[in-house]
């Protein structure tokens, strides 16, 4: 981002206007999501324990729905998606987040750039299973908001994007983070 829109960002979310992107503004960025969350936020917290109880087994497939996309514009590699198999325990709360983002044009742009939702995995680099393994994230626009992108100085997810995310509980790992902004999950 550059300092004028670090700036506009800045006033978006009520801090000091500086242009530059530090503790404070992290901060800010957080609260102003976390402002924006459900009063009592419907998802697990990130432990094991607490997704193993609530979302159950990593990769138990009987636990997915295929949520019917097709409204919203979204795409894989230039190609429409027509469904998105995911958590169901998900699905609603992602149907709703999906057709917020489909009405704005940083919301569409990057449904065209759609990366995945469910994925039996382990996370990146680690031991432990992956949201994605469970079907509650989502990763959008992975080519300028990769895994170790800082956000928002290189990583361009928009706040707007975050927004509709957070008023559904989601973490937005970006500013949450501070990189892999492309990930959204269903913790609180």
């Amino acid at each position: 981002m550059t300092r004028s829109q670090i700036i506009k960002l800045q006033q978006r979310i009520g801090t000091s206007p500086d242009g530059f992107w530090g503790a404070r503004s992290i901060a800010a960025c957080q609260w102003h999501l976390k402002q924006l969350a459900p009063l009592n936020n419907p998802w697990p917290a990130s432990s094991q324990a607490s997704l193993q109880s609530f979302y159950g087994s990593p990769g138990d497939e009987s636990q997915l729905v295929a949520l019917d996309v097709m409204a919203y514009g979204v795409e894989y590699n230039g190609e429409p998606v027509r469904s998105i198999r995911c958590h169901r325990r998900v699905a609603s709360s992602l149907g709703r987040i999906l057709a917020g983002l489909s009405a704005i044009p940083e919301g569409r742009a990057v449904l065209r750039r759609y990366a995945g939702c469910y994925n039996d995995r382990l996370m990146r680099g680690g031991l432990l299973p992956s949201l994605h393994a469970r079907g509650a994230a989502i990763d959008l626009d992975p080519d300028t908001n990769r895994l170790r992108q800082s956000w928002p100085s290189s990583a361009t997810m928009p706040i707007e994007v975050m927004e509709i995310f957070a008023r559904e509980g989601w973490t937005c790992a970006g500013a949450e983070w501070g990189r892999d902004a492309m990930h959204f999950q269903a913790t609180s």
